[in-house]
């Protein structure tokens, strides 16, 4: 497994950003969503409050043995309950993203509630891979931040994936307009091969978020996702992160990362009552004081 040479990449120009291929469409929804596939620079630098992430995998696809049909409802009274800055989703149906978004707008003045998805590809036909219920199934955000004016979400899928597995896994990000701005992005690796998920993991930081700061003037990201490469002291996960970087997990495979304008405040998990067989992870992240990026 590689790992070092990619600990020096936040800020490296390392080509285009992956476009999304065939058959798996991003779709941002909100205020100010749509745009442009490349916006200007956003703006760098230390952030001026802290920012609750809420990590989520609701089994939403119909298709799995956790499959309850009850998550996205138990998701939307948490996201009443804890009102969290962004909300990071795996395995989800698309009509999941705009429920919680919903959720979200219900409890955040304003009305600048945005949400993004990306589906997953099918393997065997090449297209969106389907929940049962025929909705696109993936991964997807909520930010109570409108999108970077200019914006817009972008994600992709994977060159390395399990052969073994119809779900080619995807990853996603999105500009919003926090002060300063803050890129966040959402992935759920491969669960099947270990190898293939550190390899996935090591494409995400190492080309994919470098690209996405380097675009952005360095500007201060968030990841939220289901990383399946262990918990925080596993040389797998240790072996694809960016040194420095914030991290909070669930004990388990789930992770909430930041790069190293911020500093984990606090982190626990929120129980979602047998709905999903993983619980919530909700972390606060807090500017690092003293941190100015390059």
């Amino acid at each position: 497994m590689a790992g070092r040479s990619f600990r020096g990449l936040w800020a490296a120009v390392l080509g285009c950003l992956v476009a999304c291929l065939v058959g798996c469409t991003t779709t941002a929804t909100g205020s100010n969503a749509a745009g442009p596939p490349a916006g200007p620079p956003t703006q760098a630098g230390v952030p001026a409050a802290p920012v609750q992430v809420l990590q989520l995998n609701l089994c939403s696809s119909g298709i799995a043995a956790c499959y309850t049909g009850r998550s996205a409802a138990e998701a939307a009274a948490v996201i009443r309950a804890e009102t969290p800055d962004l909300v990071t989703l795996n395995e989800v149906c698309q009509d999941d993203v705009a429920t919680l978004q919903r959720a979200l707008a219900d409890v955040v003045p304003g009305g600048a509630v945005v949400s993004a998805f990306q589906a997953a590809r099918d393997g065997r036909t090449g297209d969106a891979y389907r929940c049962r219920n025929g909705q696109r199934y993936g991964i997807g955000m909520v930010s109570r931040w409108p999108s970077v004016p200019g914006s817009s979400a972008g994600g992709g899928i994977y060159p390395t994936q399990d052969r073994e597995d119809p779900e080619e896994r995807a990853w996603l990000c999105m500009d919003v307009a926090a002060t300063p701005a803050v890129a966040v992005c959402t992935t759920h690796l491969a669960y099947t091969e270990r190898e293939v998920a550190g390899a996935q993991c090591r494409y995400l930081f190492g080309t994919v978020i470098a690209e996405v700061r380097a675009r952005d003037g360095a500007a201060p990201l968030v990841l939220g996702g289901d990383l399946n490469l262990g918990s925080g002291d596993s040389p797998d996960l240790e072996s694809c992160l960016p040194a420095g970087s914030a991290l909070a997990d669930d004990g388990g495979e789930q992770h909430v990362v930041a790069t190293p304008e911020f500093v984990v405040d606090s982190s626990r998990t929120i129980d979602l009552r047998g709905t999903t067989d993983h619980p919530g992870l909700l972390v606060t992240l807090a500017p690092q004081v003293g941190r100015r990026t390059p």
